[in-house]
């Protein structure tokens, strides 16, 4: 195999991807920045900042701690809503160098619906990813992510309202994540990501008070690996639709322990605010183990470990 091409490419619903690694959400925003300094374009896609119906302006500060292999944050869904985005963001979409998926953050199910059908047919948008990460305000407070019949609403409501692909963004703060992964699946999902930061505090001992001024924030970054990964696995082996699987990829391994565990493709957030080429390496390690294996085609790594799995315990 060495030297032959390696097709990359990997399928989300309608959606194409020209590889499997992706900018996660509220990381890297259009990608203007870092192009500075890198060449954006060889992410398969960007993942812009959630977008919410109205402006908001975030939790209080402090609102960032770095913890030891990880970021503590809770920025409370900090944007301008969707009137700022169509005016002034969504024109500029098209300069992207490469495919972009739109965020969508809601707080009831005719939130998601209404923001998700304006992202619809935006120039270099080829999928929508909802942040059911949110409270329901129609039920109490709670997580869409967390109850399935909610998640399984806030789907069938997007789905009815777009031709995109859908692909609602899972939490890790539940007790089982495969009949919330499955109720996204029959609701009409066309994927999954996984996973959402895990919930986290940090207590100032100094001070004797959380070192948040929210309390409680999301742990992102390589302490929660592990995790998700365990999660794409079991994800994998519940649903037939792709799972984009994230968490705390740092390294080309990094990407190939998700792709193994049932991932056709994954996201990367945290580390890019520590090195700017994390996408490059993790590409380059992806590209470097279908030659290894002399695999032609990056799809067949999705689900490899599994496969291997199911062989030794034959045996």
């Amino acid at each position: 195999m060495t030297g032959a091409p390696l097709d990359l490419r990997v399928k989300i619903g309608a959606a194409t991807l020209k590889n499997p690694v992706i900018a996660a959400s509220g990381c890297y925003n259009r990608g203007e920045e870092y192009a500075q300094i890198v060449d954006v374009g060889r992410y398969g896609a960007i993942t812009l900042k959630s977008v919410t119906r109205s402006p908001r302006l975030g939790n209080d500060m402090p609102r960032v701690f770095p913890t030891p292999g990880g970021l503590l944050n809770a920025i409370g869904l900090q944007g301008p809503g969707i009137d700022h985005f169509l005016a002034h963001i969504a024109p500029e979409l098209s300069k992207v160098p490469t495919a972009v998926i739109a965020s969508v953050a809601g707080f009831s199910v005719a939130e998601f619906a209404e923001v998700a059908a304006l992202m619809d047919g935006l120039p270099n948008v080829i999928a929508i990813e909802l942040d059911v990460s949110c409270p329901n305000v129609d039920r109490e407070g709670q997580c869409f992510a967390a109850d399935a019949a909610s998640l399984a609403a806030v789907v069938g409501a997007v789905k009815s309202r777009v031709k995109l692909p859908v692909i609602p963004k899972l939490m890790p703060n539940v007790a089982d994540l495969r009949p919330i992964a499955q109720a996204a699946q029959d609701a009409g999902a066309d994927a999954v990501s996984l996973i959402n930061a895990v919930r986290g505090m940090v207590v100032d001992v100094a001070n004797a008070r959380p070192m948040l001024a929210n309390v409680s924030g999301g742990l992102t970054g390589p302490a929660i690996r592990p995790i998700a990964v365990h999660a794409v696995w079991e994800v994998a082996g519940t649903v037939s639709i792709p799972i984009i699987g994230m968490g705390g990829i740092e390294t080309g391994n990094d990407a190939l322990e998700f792709l193994f565990a049932g991932a056709s493709a994954i996201a990367i957030g945290t580390a890019n605010f520590r090195d700017p080429l994390v996408h490059v390496r993790a590409l380059q390690g992806i590209e470097e183990e279908l030659r290894r294996r002399s695999v032609a085609s990056v799809r067949e790594l999705t689900g490899m470990a599994r496969t291997t799995q199911a062989k030794a315990g034959s045996h």
